[in-house]
């Protein structure tokens, strides 16, 4: 982590103190967030057995479409509510909330608002 900036290595610390608390169970999938420069990404996993149950990216082809045109926050809220929607057509009502180490503000705040609209309980 030597090479690391002073910012991300922050983060990372924050991460691996969220990640010993925070684990996803079959009941009770965790909900995790990783957020670029322009993109953002979530996923909804199930730690016991390893396996992402969900996902949803700005890269994909139908959500990309809609956000060319908004800003960062906008194109959050509109992957809330896609991860919000697919989880619950999955079955998966109740999730925890992995915020990966970022501040809990601005497009990270976005995404959990809006899949909490979508139905998910956090």
């Amino acid at each position: 982590m030597a090479s690391l900036s002073k910012k991300k290595t922050a983060r990372l610390k924050r991460k691996k103190r969220i990640r010993k608390k925070v684990s996803g169970t079959a009941q009770r999938p965790r909900l995790t967030v990783f957020r670029s420069a322009r993109h953002i990404y979530a996923q909804v996993i199930d730690d016991t057995q390893g396996r992402t149950l969900v996902s949803v990216s700005t890269l994909e082809k139908d959500l990309k479409a809609q956000v060319e045109s908004k800003g960062k926050i906008d194109s959050a809220v509109m992957a809330g509510k896609m991860i919000g929607e697919r989880a619950l057509s999955q079955g998966i009502e109740r999730v925890v909330f992995d915020r990966n180490g970022f501040r809990y503000h601005g497009r990270v705040k976005a995404i959990s608002d809006s899949a909490r609209e979508a139905g998910l309980k956090f």
